[in-house]
């Protein structure tokens, strides 16, 4: 098996790509939700992530079939004449709450019935194990890196996906505020390999210049 004491052995990279911000005036939980699409300001920002991506070795370009995701892929995928691939393994997570004006946690105290659903954030309670989420991840991530072995490829998906997977691809536990992770809109969790081996986990924020401007509740 090539690793990276091997000279000869291929450099992959697959970057994990947030989608942008989403109309979401109403501040609804929509996860896995149908239409649900991109913000003018969230259009402006998969614009952003393509550019800063434009004159990388990009072969391959999957989404989350969710319309936010594909709408963020698009602008990705035209600036390198490819077509965009759905994987469902990419789709955002399950969630107890989904429909519901809870979008950021604010407002959940007016839904006292499923405050029990919040009791054991190990898991978590309220949706998609973690461990599940991690696992379907990276069985994502591992097809693409087939795919674009020696080159780059590209999935867009959501932030609870994206992090939870990057925990484990660096060890940290699961446990962990939602509010606290590193996943931005529109921005890049990118995995380099040599060879077999991951080589590095980098992360980089390219609509950082529009973060200021997004609304609450538009992310997920």
């Amino acid at each position: 098996m090539p690793g990276m004491s091997d000279p000869n052995a291929p450099r992959t990279v697959v970057h994990l790509l947030r989608h942008g911000e989403v109309h979401n005036p109403d501040r609804i939980l929509y996860g896995r939700l149908p239409n649900y699409h991109l913000s003018a300001l969230g259009r402006q920002m998969a614009l952003l992530a393509a550019t800063h991506l434009a004159d990388h070795d990009v072969t391959h370009v999957i989404s989350s079939p969710l319309e936010r995701a594909r709408e963020t892929a698009a602008p990705v995928a035209e600036m390198h004449r490819l077509p965009v691939s759905l994987d469902e393994r990419a789709i955002e997570a399950a969630n107890v709450f989904e429909g519901l004006p809870v979008a950021g946690g604010k407002g959940l105290l007016k839904h006292p019935n499923l405050l029990v659903k919040a009791w054991n954030p190990f898991r978590p309670s309220w949706g998609e194990p973690y461990v599940e989420l991690a696992a379907r991840m990276k069985a994502a991530i591992d097809d693409a890196r087939d795919l674009a072995r020696g080159h780059e490829a590209v999935i867009v998906s959501h932030q609870a996906p994206i992090w939870t997977v990057r925990c484990a691809y660096e060890g940290r536990r699961f446990l962990h505020d939602p509010r606290k992770r590193e996943c931005t809109l529109a921005s890049l969790t990118s995995l380099t390999w040599v060879g077999d081996d991951l080589l590095s986990v980098s992360y980089s924020e390219p609509a950082a210049s529009l973060l200021p401007q997004a609304q609450p509740g538009a992310g997920a």
